[in-house]
């Protein structure tokens, strides 16, 4: 067996465990932990099948692909794999195909289809925190051959959430045929060598409740309040002739000036450039929209508290900048159009990732009770995005699809209206 050379706190998972977890924050290695070890398996065992999951997986982009080609390159194991376009094959000394590496998303099978994994000796379960409690009971019966396990790793959300109860919960700590480490950047003897220390002191300085549940794997105690929870991170790029629908907020004292880009495809939304500058002198603005690409050339929808900056930014060479139509439940239309679509953010769109990760509604301070109103803070780009789609939205009434306005009745009706 190749020797392993894991961080310390990963340790007991190399123990024999039917079920493997590991939790926590970001830039504790969970998935480099589980990728090299998988690599480290087939590479012991040509013959391992293993399927890489996770609840959503309309690409391959969505996967842990990528993550486990680049440790087959780093650990020099190259000659024992074949890295093809929608598997990875595990070859044997004389280059035969012996073991797979598949990768699929759960919300695609069906009881009848899962049987088709029954042969597989590994489920690495990704991103764990957003498996459901239906694709949980699908999976953990379907991996029965000889020491077939099932990991997962996941960065906690909420403690009611399946993974949590079925790793953590009560009686779960005696079980022999568990084993779950909890981690954090603390335990990864690499992390200073990453670009997440900056990412990481920010947080720690400006948002305590975000550092612990970001980046010591803390469940997010405002996790019910939250407005979003329809959105993902990808890289993408836009295709050609797309639409793009651009969205800006003013800045006032130490609030910034925001503009972003965004187009729509059928039900998603996709954000790929923001600007962002807190101070923004009057007549820096102009530079700051040129940061966004073709921003002179496509429609901006602008906050139109500041008519007189809406003024100067036409003179200024933005000819189609307007300003909003505001009114009575303008706020909530936005933000309810917003929820209503599958959002894609590009990853360079940072300000936009912490808004919809953080936006909430407000909390009663003395029950926690949840209430209808939205705060008003940490809301910028937000707010940006709102106006971008405002032409979309008045266009005509948008209604979430049934399944989702059952989903959000059933957890807050007073949210369905």
């Amino acid at each position: 067996m190749l020797k392993r050379g894991h961080a310390p706190a990963f340790k007991p998972l190399l123990e024999p465990a039917r079920y493997k977890g590991a939790y926590g924050g970001r830039g504790s290695g969970k998935s480099h932990f589980f990728a090299e070890e998988l690599v480290l398996r087939c590479v012991d065992d040509p013959t391992m099948r293993v399927v890489c999951v996770r609840e959503v997986q309309r690409s391959l982009d969505q996967s842990v692909k990528k993550l486990l080609e680049d440790k087959i390159e780093a650990m020099g194991f190259g000659a024992c794999f074949e890295v093809r376009a929608g598997e990875i094959r595990v070859l044997d000394e004389r280059g035969r195909k012996r073991g797979l590496i598949i990768f699929q998303g759960m919300q695609d099978h069906t009881a009848a289809s899962i049987k088709s994994l029954e042969g597989y000796r590994i489920a690495w379960v990704e991103e764990a925190q957003s498996l459901s409690k239906r694709s949980l009971e699908l999976l953990t019966p379907t991996l029965r051959a000889p020491g077939a396990e099932i990991w997962f790793s996941w960065n906690p959300d909420l403690p009611s959430d399946p993974v949590d109860a079925f790793m953590r919960g009560p009686g779960v700590a005696d079980d022999p045929e568990v084993i779950c480490v909890g981690v954090t950047y603390n335990d990864n003897p690499w992390f200073r060598d990453t670009s997440l220390l900056a990412d990481k002191a920010r947080d720690q300085r400006r948002d305590p409740d975000k550092y612990k549940h970001v980046w010591l794997g803390g469940y997010d105690d405002k996790g019910e309040a939250r407005v979003f929870r329809n959105w993902t991170v990808r890289e993408f790029e836009a295709p050609a002739g797309a639409q793009h629908r651009l969205g800006a907020d003013w800045g006032f004292a130490t609030d910034p000036t925001v503009l972003v880009r965004c187009h729509l495809e059928a039900r998603q939304l996709f954000v790929d450039y923001e600007a962002w500058l807190v101070g923004c002198e009057i007549d820096h603005t102009p530079a700051l929209f040129d940061s966004v690409p073709e921003s002179r050339r496509f429609f901006i929808t602008a906050d139109s508290a500041r008519p007189e900056l809406v003024s100067y930014m036409q003179r200024s060479g933005f000819p189609k900048i307007v300003a909003a139509i505001k009114g009575p439940g303008s706020l909530e239309d936005g933000i309810e159009f917003l929820k209503s679509y599958d959002i894609v953010v590009h990853p360079r769109c940072k300000h936009v990732i912490e808004e919809l990760s953080t936006y909430s509604y407000r909390t009663d301070r003395q029950s926690g009770a949840i209430l209808s109103e939205l705060e008003d803070r940490r809301n910028h780009t937000i707010d940006a995005l709102r106006y971008a789609c405002e032409g979309a939205r008045r266009a005509g009434p948008v209604r979430p699809p049934k399944r989702e306005r059952r989903e959000a009745m059933g957890a807050q009706g007073w949210m369905a209206g």
